[in-house]
């Protein structure tokens, strides 16, 4: 994980049968409630009721690949 001042980047593997999808809701949904939580002055800063903005970026990869996804993710913000 890379973390960005106006956004995330975040390598996971995830089961065939779940959609990329489903699992940013989930990633999204869980991710704002424990900020939230955690961090409740922060509330004046969301869009609207929204703590994360609604787009995002989901790309796969082989085994090939990987490893250069790695190191893209690891460079980022150095």
């Amino acid at each position: 994980m890379a973390i960005e001042v106006d956004h995330i980047h975040v390598m996971i593997q995830i089961h065939p049968r779940n959609s990329v999808a489903e699992v940013v809701q989930i990633l999204k949904g869980g991710t704002s409630r424990v900020i939230r939580k955690e961090f409740p002055e922060l509330e004046e800063f969301l869009w609207g009721d929204s703590l994360w903005a609604d787009g995002y970026f989901a790309e796969t990869v082989g085994k090939v690949d990987e490893e250069v996804i790695r190191r893209y993710i690891r460079a980022q913000g150095n």
